[in-house]
């Protein structure tokens, strides 16, 4: 059962990207968007968990003496919260202009984005 993680993290990322690819709205492709992203706080959790390992805070254990979760894909998967959430808020920003100036959060009928 070690692929099942990675699986997980698959499986997320394709139905977000499905959902992306058939958004008819755009408050929606952001939503799909942010799905897309949460699939890699599972692989970056998935990448660093070991079995039968504690938490990386050496106060009580000697240096060595026990096996370790990596700590440094937990503040990976920390940061990836972080910048998700910040592109979304700013992608949803976007949005509430795009809809203030064309009324609208159809993709297809925003013409004047046309080339």
């Amino acid at each position: 059962m070690d692929v099942l993680p990675y699986l997980v993290a698959v499986w997320i990322f394709l139905v977000g990207c499905y959902g992306l690819a058939t958004s008819r709205n755009l408050i929606h492709a952001v939503g799909c968007l942010a799905v897309c992203q949460s699939a890699t706080y599972v692989l970056l959790l998935a990448v660093g968990y070991r079995d039968d390992a504690t938490a990386p805070v050496f106060s009580d254990l000697e240096p060595g003496s026990r096996p370790v979760v990596d700590p440094v894909v937990q503040a990976l998967a920390l940061t990836d919260v972080v910048v998700g959430a910040t592109v979304t808020a700013l992608l949803l920003a976007l949005v509430i202009q795009v809809a203030k100036r064309h009324g609208t959060v159809d993709p297809d009928e925003l013409s004047e984005l046309r080339g």
